[in-house]
């Protein structure tokens, strides 16, 4: 079976994780993908970066499913959260319709922030919230956690996580 890693990543992340799936598999991995440059593939994992609740790229796949009938397809969302699945269920919940969750697999990637890897864009929206965060009277270890990455940038990747990824596209 055919098998392609597909991606789009702003900072870094997401693309080192491409590549560890990639290589474990020993299959073709492309950045910044059309309908394209996947359709002729029987299994296919796509990942992007979580960015303000959204999933960057997803919806590549979540709006060509019809041409992408009775293909394996995967999803890997990387961000720097710890993932905690009462967190990540509204996210899937948001990008994913419950009977697509049913049929897609979906993973969440643990990866990191470096602030000074932003586009100018992204600087801006994180300064936004940045400013909300040092506002809040009670921040969680989270909020303040980012606060801190803000000055020092944290990496949380691991290729032990992409495991259960693997294990769902071999099934």
């Amino acid at each position: 079976m055919k098998t392609i890693v597909a991606y789009r990543s702003k900072s870094g992340y997401t693309k080192r994780y491409a590549k560890w799936i990639a290589q474990e598999l020993g299959c073709d991995i492309k950045e910044d993908p059309e309908l394209s440059d996947i359709i002729g593939y029987d299994r296919i994992i796509y990942g992007g970066g979580m960015y303000a609740g959204g999933f960057n790229g997803v919806k590549l796949i979540t709006k060509n499913l019809d041409k992408l009938s009775g293909k394996k397809i995967a999803l890997f969302a990387v961000g720097s959260n710890p993932g905690r699945e009462h967190e990540m269920q509204p996210f899937w919940d948001r990008v994913l319709t419950s009977e697509q969750q049913k049929k897609i697999g979906h993973f969440y990637l643990r990866g990191g922030f470096d602030f000074s890897k932003l586009t100018a864009k992204d600087k801006v929206l994180m300064k936004m919230l940045k400013v909300k965060l040092q506002k809040t009277k009670q921040r969680t270890e989270d909020e303040q956690g980012m606060l801190d990455a803000y000055d020092t940038p944290v990496d949380f990747s691991d290729k032990e996580n992409i495991k259960p990824l693997i294990e769902f596209i071999l099934k």
